[in-house]
């Protein structure tokens, strides 16, 4: 029998790999290869994806790619996150870790394979000015719609309640834009800059009615494990705290605080990311048989830093 620490800690793993027993067979298969992938230690995307904000950042994609009517239509008309979350997130983290630790291949293959699932993903949704507009999730609004939504809430989290980003925000966003080529988004944004104004290009298609409010709610309260779920509040409240006012004030979601004072949730958020990272592998299983593909390779990789 686990004693409860332990018990605690494979809840804990089986939140983010679908309850897989083991490490999933995919993560080890990051080890073969035959180059060195689109990044390295060194990167950008290494620093935000191997660092706790994801925690954060997650939930902060979910609520702001909500808001958009069609990607939502997608969701709610044929994606199972109701019934089966877990699995919905550990295929989200799947491809997220193998184009940032994969070689180019895999990471090439995961993106093909995504976009195959989308070809299925079709119906129709209603626009703000009342219009009934076809939808496929390989539509290049849509998938543009999803890569700013991601690229907004990674590199917000990491800047809210992480450290520094090699080369700076401009870098982040010039690495991911290699994640959105290879999801054919046309002209990715390659700098902080561009991501606002492509980003507000959008702003007239949003809306949070009825739909994404019941979105948002089940994101507000997953049905996780009763052991995470203080963790979890706070984690949301980190993920509000860090939106742009626009999209808080459109879901009508507020900073927690006493009255008109903000709570501090900046100190709450570390002492989780504390409990998260004690829990799990440091470095994670991706970056571990990245690194091994790379000393096989023959690539010369600095000492990992402690994120």
């Amino acid at each position: 029998m686990l004693n409860p620490v332990a018990w605690w800690r494979q809840q804990l793993r089986g939140t983010f790999s679908n309850n897989s027993p083991t490490v999933p067979q995919w993560e080890l298969d990051l080890e073969m290869g035959d180059d060195a992938g689109y990044f390295g230690p060194d990167s950008a995307a290494w620093a935000v994806h191997g660092s706790m904000t994801t925690l954060v950042a997650g939930i902060q994609a979910l609520l702001i790619q909500a808001l958009h009517p069609g990607a939502l239509a997608g969701v709610h008309d044929h994606s199972n996150y109701r019934t089966d979350p877990l699995g919905r997130l550990a295929g989200t983290i799947q491809w997220i870790f193998t184009v940032t630790y994969g070689d180019t291949v895999a990471a090439i293959k995961a993106s093909a394979r995504v976009q195959r699932l989308h070809g299925y993903v079709r119906g129709n949704y209603t626009t703000n000015a009342g219009e009934q507009r076809p939808y496929t999730a390989n539509d290049p609004d849509l998938l543009r719609w999803i890569h700013l939504a991601f690229t907004q809430a990674f590199l917000a989290t990491h800047q809210a309640y992480g450290g520094a980003i090699p080369g700076g925000p401009d870098a982040y966003v010039a690495d991911w834009a290699v994640a959105g080529a290879l999801m054919q988004v046309k002209d990715p944004p390659t700098t902080v800059r561009e991501l606002q104004t492509q980003l507000a290009t959008f702003n007239g298609e949003l809306r949070c009615d009825e739909r994404a409010a019941e979105a948002i709610a089940f994101i507000r309260h997953p049905p996780l494990p009763r052991s995470q779920r203080a963790g979890y509040r706070i984690l949301f409240a980190a993920a509000v705290a860090a939106l742009p006012p626009l999209y808080r004030e459109l879901m009508d979601l507020h900073v927690p605080g006493l009255g008109p004072v903000p709570l501090p949730v900046k100190i709450p958020t570390q002492v989780v990311f504390a409990v998260v990272r004690a829990s799990l592998e440091s470095p994670g299983p991706s970056e571990t048989a990245a690194r091994a593909r790379r000393t096989r390779l023959g690539v010369q990789d600095a000492p990992r830093k402690r994120r």
